[in-house]
């Protein structure tokens, strides 16, 4: 009896069991696989692989998250055999398969993975000992019964190989098939090797024959090594397994690859996976630009995604603000007298809320949890505090005021708090002068904290300077760390502390300040300015949590970045970056939202204009009214004339478009009069008459429509006479022979009265 063991660590979203699958060749006995989560083994599925090739239900459903491990073993057995058996890809040799059928949340599906390692051979000590117990099945279930005959009979070598060929040959034929079908449909990874059982019943066996018949011409076997004679050997696997692959060569117009970093030992290997184009440039239209802000410490978006800044108002931390111990040496200054924590609309920036007055001192970071509380770090008071969106006093407060400190009460210069949504557990990173993370109940009672003081020579993982800057990935259990003098991202698992990985590019320079995750994969990150002589730039960055690669760098527009000291992203890929350097706050978007549109109106190509608002209705107290807001009305008024000139326009038209159709039909009937009379003296309807009648009019003063078209476009009424109007009181005009009349004519003369 040999047993044959895969497993890996899961390393993506969480997805949801629902069938299986076991396969093997024909010494199989039991397949069985598990989910391995914490040292606890769950059962996802077990079978004999003798057993008729299907998907069967998992009796209790199972969830699959982040490093969760996926295990499965295969039991074989050579009773009876006389000869060696190898693991490969001929109907000779046996495999060990084990399929699974699940379900993921759509934006984080993956539509195929594999795991073909064994990340931990130790483990399988412990695997429960059902793994290991045969299935029997009974002799008419056998899947292959004419092989299992041959094999019992102890028929003669010769035969076995004969017959083993022609199965083979069989199996080969199918594997073609599927494998043209592969590239017909493009699949771009090569020819793709599907297992696919002898038919047994005598109509699939025809059908099999010819399709061989066809795909026989066909060379798209991939040489490999083989335990026979032949060359060219497709490796063929399940027709399931081969149905699984098709699907993914449907897939979108090529995007840019991000390939998953090299599994660490004994971790396994899965596939590959693409992240799409993706591109941020700031939104120039947005006014938050203009706010006058202090140093903004912080930047966070609460559960209706509004923007929430934290900024220090006319305080200024600076060589003056601590001595050698830490300790704030401007007391005397009082508390910022302004509201610190400002709430605006992510729009138009639009002041919404404001609070925070008279409690900070020299104001850092800012989180807000799944309830909309503010959580925010104050590196003068070494404390935090935790504030309802409403409340005027703190709901809680941890650490001394104004006490620096190392132990479990003190803090010295927090930098960051971040709260677990799922456990409500608090993380704070411990700061400018302690090299540690913290973590708390969520009534703030102290539970555990870990990392140190960067050591000479290169950062080993755990070790800080200055953890500036929290994000908390509840997707993969973990808390990443912005490392800032070590220029460098640190991941941790939540609730262990464990070091997972780090996420450090060149392009980050010595720096780091500030990190944020998005559900979905996208990390966010801003830099620090570059030392004199180093060349990286002051930026943002756009990375992929699962790879760590950099999808995107961005950068300011309108005012250059100084010093970025926050980050935080919305789910719709909107980013904002707080400077404490420059007072300010930029807005980025991504380029495919902020696509000029046209649409076409009435045959009219007509640009959408959307007009915003550009003033702040809210100001901060004791600023300066700025003159912007002016220039901004005037551009506004501008938009608006242009909006009239459009509309102005597009009425002429339409009232022009009645009086031309107008003008043509008089046209064409003046041409139809030349063209069918002639120029003798002729008759028009009485309805055509009354038609010209009316347009010319009979009164003074009126639109004589046939004396202009008369006398223009070389039309001349010599040689006619004027037409008759039966049914009509007008009458009949001397003609003066002149071809030139005002289109506007006088009222002609009264008739010269006729002798007696």
């Amino acid at each position: 009896v040999v047993d044959a063991d895969i497993a890996c660590h899961y390393k993506r979203f969480p997805m949801h069991l629902f069938a299986y699958r076991v396969h093997t060749h024909r010494l199989g006995k039991v397949v069985s696989g598990y989910r391995v989560r914490n040292g606890q083994w769950t059962l996802i599925g077990r079978q004999s692989p003798q057993l008729p090739q299907a998907f069967y239900p998992v009796e209790h459903p199972v969830d699959v998250t982040y490093d969760d491990i996926l295990a499965a073993r295969c039991v074989f057995s050579g009773e009876g055999r006389t000869t060696e058996t190898h693991i490969g890809g001929t109907a000779n040799d046996e495999m060990c398969n084990f399929y699974i059928m699940y379900y993921m949340e759509a934006k984080h599906a993956v539509s195929y993975m594999t795991c073909t390692q064994n990340a931990n051979p130790e483990m399988f000590r412990n695997i429960p000992q059902e793994a290991n117990i045969p299935i029997p099945v009974k002799s008419d279930m056998l899947k292959t019964t004419r092989g299992h005959q041959e094999e019992t009979k102890d028929t003669d070598k010769s035969s076995l190989l004969q017959q083993a060929k022609k199965e083979e040959e069989d199996t080969l034929d199918q594997g073609d098939f599927y494998s043209l079908l592969s590239k017909l449909l493009g699949e771009r990874e090569g020819v793709v090797h599907v297992h696919k059982h002898n038919p047994t019943e005598k109509a699939e066996s025809d059908l099999v024959a010819e399709i061989a018949n066809v795909v026989q011409k066909k060379d798209l076997a991939r040489e490999i090594t083989s335990h026979d004679e032949r060359d060219n050997t497709i490796l063929v696997r399940d027709r399931i397994h081969k149905f699984h692959r098709l699907e993914s060569t449907l897939r979108p117009p090529e995007n840019r690859h991000f390939s998953l970093q090299q599994p660490q030992h004994g971790e396994g290997s899965w596939e590959k996976e693409h992240t799409g184009d993706f591109h941020l440039e700031e939104a120039v239209e947005w006014p938050g630009l203009d706010l006058k802000l202090g140093q903004v410490s912080g930047l966070a978006l609460d559960p209706e995604n509004n923007l929430v800044i934290f900024h220090r108002g006319d305080h200024v931390w600076d060589e003056n603000s601590f001595d050698s111990k830490f300790v704030y040496q401007q007391r005397g200054l009082g508390p910022i007298e302004e509201n610190t924590i400002l709430v605006l609309n992510p729009s138009d920036a639009k002041l919404l809320h404001s609070m925070g007055k008279s409690l900070f001192y020299l104001p850092h970071g800012l989180s807000i949890d799944k309830n909309g509380n503010y959580w925010v770090t104050d590196v003068a008071l070494h404390q935090v505090f935790k504030l309802g969106a409403d409340d005027k006093e703190p709901l809680l407060i941890l650490g001394v005021a104004l006490q620096p400190g190392s132990d479990r009460n003190h803090f010295c210069q927090p930098t960051d708090v971040a709260v677990d949504p799922n456990t409500g557990s608090i993380y704070v990173s411990d700061g400018y002068c302690n090299s540690r993370i913290i973590q708390f109940s969520p009534n703030g009672l102290y539970v555990m904290q870990w990392g140190e003081e960067t050591s000479l020579g290169r950062a080993r993982p755990g070790q800080f300077h200055i953890p500036h800057s929290l994000a908390l990935v509840p997707d993969f259990s973990q808390l990443c760390v912005a490392d800032r003098e070590n220029g460098r991202i640190q991941c941790f698992r939540l609730g262990t502390g464990e070091f997972i990985r780090e996420i450090k590019h060149k392009s980050f320079g010595r720096e780091l300040f500030a990190v944020s995750y998005v559900p979905g994969g996208l990390l966010f990150a801003v830099n620090g300015m570059p030392y004199p002589g180093e060349a990286e730039p002051v930026q943002g960055f756009v990375m992929n949590f699962s790879t760590g690669e950099i999808i995107d760098t961005f950068i300011p527009i309108r005012k250059s970045f100084e010093m970025p000291h926050d980050v935080v992203a919305s789910e719709d890929k909107t980013v904002f970056v707080g400077d404490v350097h420059a007072r300010a706050v930029w807005k980025f978007a991504s380029t495919e939202k902020m696509e000029h549109r046209s649409v076409k109106k009435a045959g009219i190509e007509v640009q959408e204009i959307k007009e915003s608002e550009t003033i702040v209705e809210a100001r901060l107290k004791n600023n300066p009214e700025s003159t912007d807001p002016l220039k901004k009305q005037e551009k506004q008024h501008l938009v608006r004339q242009a909006s009239t000139g459009v509309s102005f326009v597009l009425i002429t038209t339409l009232l022009i478009i009645p009086v031309v159709v107008l003008l043509a039909i008089l046209v064409f009937i003046r041409w139809r009069k030349t063209t069918v009379y002639g120029a003798g003296e002729h008759k028009l309807d009485s309805s055509s008459a009354r038609i010209l009648g009316r347009l010319r009019g009979k009164g003074g003063g009126g639109l004589n429509l046939g004396n202009f078209f008369a006398s223009h476009k070389g039309y001349s009424r010599k040689g006619f006479d004027r037409l008759s109007t039966e049914g009509s009181d007008q009458e009949k005009d001397e003609d003066d022979g002149t071809d030139s009349e005002e289109e506007c004519s006088a009222p002609p003369p009264p008739p010269a009265p006729s002798s007696s």
